[in-house]
């Protein structure tokens, strides 16, 4: 039972250290103004548990993917998710705001999951199956964010904020155990010292294709970040939602980024890359622009708000997988550091974004803003899918990519 891994890591164990990355991200999101209120702080300061958390995660993405190329997936992945665990143990247990907020950014070490899982796929298969597979992977880790909010809603209800955190600590505890048990070393190749792989870092600098597809997926995931962040306003101000409705509501537009995945995971080894990510990002589009007219018009209700959000994260489910894959095999020999360097990318940019939608929305013109920034996120993220388009009628890759 607690034999060690001597295979590759199977679907379920990608799933749920993926999974988890994503859930630290979501599961607080309706506690934020129970927390600010039980602390004595603004919104604004306990907007600091996402977008500083966020931060974080950019600065941590960095050097994990150099190390995973360096001394390889698996030891990364178990000491990210011990750190992971102390953090969460630490949240359930503190007792004023910058306590919390210090344990709340060590929790950032989950990202090892994000990047790990994608570098382990990258060096199981081809781009095509890659991106099959990845589909498959978002789409079963994506209850996360659909059930998320919704348990963390469900929680505060019965058991108080905190019970979010001890949560995650057993989470936490479970991943760690399917690491252990089902986790070999997938990186056949690494590099002879860290240094020789510190040197190869800067090819991706120069890689326009890297660039593309790193910025497309940051706009599309920020676009998203917009909305979790100024959803629980609009809710409030507009609709006057429970904590858990708040959460059910957030949590269903997964629904859509759910059923993008599955379109990939069905298509990916048929269809180009290129050409998914490009109807995603239409959808992307439509979404927040259909919701922003309709509101402007007069027309908006919580049902507008709400499927806007999905048409965006349907876009999304066939951006990510596809994008993920292109970006990966722009330069296969730094699949870690690719992972980490685009991943800390779209951090950056989405903790940007985040706290730019947290200063800048108001109660009274909240579902403008909220939906005008998501418009813009998924017109900056097309901008990025054209690019790689570009690139690749100039440069192209082997045909099947």
């Amino acid at each position: 039972m607690f034999r060690a891994a001597i295979t590759p890591p199977g679907m379920a164990t990608l799933v749920v250290i993926t999974a988890l990355s994503v859930l630290t991200q979501n599961m607080i999101l309706p506690s934020l103004p129970t927390i600010a209120s039980e602390f004595g702080v603004s919104y604004g300061v306990a907007n600091l548990m996402v977008a500083g958390y966020l931060a974080i995660m950019g600065v941590l993405l960095i050097p994990i993917g150099p190390l995973s190329d360096r001394f390889g997936r698996r030891p990364v992945m178990i000491w990210s998710t011990v750190l992971f665990i102390i953090a969460s143990v630490g949240c359930a247990l503190a007792e004023n705001i910058w306590v919390l907020l210090g344990f709340r950014l060590l929790q950032a070490a989950s990202v090892g999951g994000q990047v790990v899982s994608r570098a382990a796929l990258r060096d199981m298969y081809e781009p095509k199956e890659a991106a099959s597979r990845l589909g498959w992977v978002t789409m079963a880790m994506a209850l996360a964010p659909m059930l998320g909010p919704m348990v963390g809603g469900a929680l505060e209800v019965g058991f108080g904020w905190r019970a979010s955190f001890w949560l995650y600590a057993i989470l936490g505890c479970l991943s760690l155990w399917m690491v252990y048990a089902d986790f070999a070393e997938t990186n056949k190749y690494p590099a002879a010292t860290f240094g020789a792989q510190l040197r190869l870092y800067p090819a991706l600098f120069t890689s326009r294709r890297f660039w593309g597809y790193a910025l497309c997926m940051a706009f599309a995931v920020g676009g998203f970040f917009i909305f979790i962040t100024g959803a629980p306003l609009v809710a409030q101000a507009w609709f006057d939602l429970s904590p858990a409705a708040l959460g059910l509501g957030i949590g269903i537009i997964t629904g859509g980024f759910m059923i993008g995945n599955l379109v990939t995971g069905l298509t990916a080894q048929r269809v180009k890359l290129i050409k998914l990510i490009l109807i995603g990002r239409v959808f992307s589009i439509t979404g927040p622009l259909i919701g922003l007219t309709l509101f402007a018009t007069g027309l908006g209700s919580l049902w507008v708000f709400f499927g806007s959000a999905i048409l965006l994260g349907f876009g999304n489910g066939l951006t990510m997988a596809n994008a993920t894959a292109g970006m990966l095999a722009a330069r296969p020999d730094l699949a870690g550091s690719a992972a980490g360097l685009s991943g800390a990318v779209g951090v950056a940019i989405g903790a940007v974004l985040t706290f730019a939608t947290g200063v800048l929305v108001t109660p009274e013109a909240a579902p403008f803003t909220v939906l005008g920034a998501m418009l813009l996120a998924g017109v900056l993220a097309m901008a990025s899918a054209l690019w790689v388009m570009w690139v690749d009628l100039h440069d192209p890759l082997p045909a099947s990519v």
